[in-house]
């Protein structure tokens, strides 16, 4: 069964919102064997949305929109699929109750709101229990069309508990697993891979390079499910074993819950000293639950002064060398390791831009440390991007060095 997801809104096509929407459903849907061909963006317009709605049914099965079920005079999702289709609208009085207890609070309710509370001949709400909205699946002729709200908090909740439960499950079972490698280009791994890529007809193995190395995606489809599982096992085992230093994870798990594992695992505490990335490192780090466990503290020591004072690092090496050297970095990390409960540091210190330092340095040079009490390393690193990507790619190149660094002195 072919799937495709319309999202609507002008708020979208303008770039005001991020689409996360597409993502979430064409994932989730893979999960229980339905697979995404399409997906389309429109803005609130109701010919071009028409024209939308009639090629994603002439190409499509299940057609799932997000976005235009709101109470405002742009939310025109629902009456613009009602007309295409010629049925009707009909005001659901239980539903319109509902919105009426939801929005109790309020003295004078918009009659705008009800609006939310037409129905599509033939067609059902979905349940929302996080906003007003209701949702609209309706089954036409062959097709299968549903209709979400466009919020993701109402969206993602709603597709799991109404949306799932309505879809019957397709013949055709889909399995489908990620293998993600770091410290070399997609270029070289698919040269490495050829064969792979061409062993089973019913798996697909394609690369995808991402800002922290690349992921080999394989997707299986069949009827068996065993077969395809010992397939996909099969081709996981050929590819660890031409890359078994490069492979840090399976099925896109991030190398910050990586890292973390790996100290929990050798019962190590870190801590962090960061300048050019504000702390970056250390927020993206503490997302994982439970890492208290493995976190100690860090230092945010953005100026000079602040370096000296909380890490103690030399006002002759500030001077001799520049806030951005090796020396200074190296001495920001003794700084971290000189405090109790640490057994390893990570320090970072560099030019994230737009514009150099007082030395004329390159934006983009960096250095990172790693070391415990017995070993330090310092990298040197140039980047190029803005600021924001330059922060981003110091942070996830400090996180895979952080796990090289574990595996290979403990």
């Amino acid at each position: 069964m072919k799937a495709e997801i319309i999202s609507i809104g002008t708020e979208i096509t303008t770039g005001s919102t991020l689409n996360t929407n597409s993502y979430f459903i064409s994932n989730s849907l893979l999960e229980y064997g339905f697979e995404t061909t399409h997906q389309t963006s429109v803005d609130d317009n109701i010919e071009r949305l028409k024209k939308v709605i009639e090629i994603a049914l002439d190409r499509s099965d299940l057609i799932i929109t997000t976005g235009g079920l709101g109470p405002t005079e742009d939310d025109l999702t629902k009456e613009t699929v009602a007309d295409y289709l010629n049925l009707k609208l009909k005001k659901d009085e239980d539903m319109k109750r509902k919105i009426i207890q939801l929005l109790g609070k309020y003295k004078n309710i918009p009659k705008n709101n009800f609006k939310q509370a037409n129905l599509i001949e033939n067609s059902k709400f979905l349940k929302n229990t996080v906003g007003t909205a209701p949702g609209i699946y309706l089954e036409h002729g062959d097709k299968t069309i549903i209709l979400l709200p466009g919020p993701p908090r109402e969206m993602e909740v709603m597709f799991l508990n109404e949306v799932i439960p309505n879809l019957k499950k397709n013949d055709i079972k889909i399995i489908k697993k990620s293998i993600n490698l770091t410290g070399i280009g997609e270029s070289l791994v698919e040269e490495k891979i050829k064969d792979i890529i061409k062993m089973y007809d019913d798996i697909e193995v394609a690369t995808f390079g991402k800002i922290q190395g690349v992921e080999i995606k394989m997707i299986g489809r069949g009827s068996d499910l065993n077969i395809l599982e010992n397939k996909i096992n099969h081709l996981q085992r050929l590819i660890d074993t031409r890359f078994t230093d490069k492979v840090y994870s399976y099925n896109n798990e991030p190398i910050e819950k990586i890292v973390f594992e790996l100290l929990e695992k050798n019962n190590l505490k870190i801590s962090f000293a960061e300048s050019c990335t504000g702390g970056l490192l250390s927020s993206k780090f503490i997302r994982q639950s439970g890492i208290s466990k493995v976190f100690d503290r860090s230092f945010v020591t953005y100026s000079n002064k602040s370096k000296m004072e909380e890490l103690n690092v030399s006002e002759e090496t500030l001077l001799s060398f520049g806030a951005v050297s090796k020396e200074t970095s190296i001495e920001m990390l003794k700084g971290v390791l000189n405090r109790e409960d640490t057994d390893l540091a990570v320090s970072i210190t560099g030019i994230a831009g737009p514009r150099s330092d007082s030395t004329n340095k390159p934006v983009g040079l960096i250095y990172v440390s790693i070391g415990n009490a017995n070993k330090t390393i310092t990298k040197k690193l140039e980047f190029n991007g803005n600021r924001r990507s330059i922060q981003d790619r110091v942070v996830d190149y400090a996180l895979f060095e952080i796990r090289k660094f574990i595996l290979n002195n403990y």
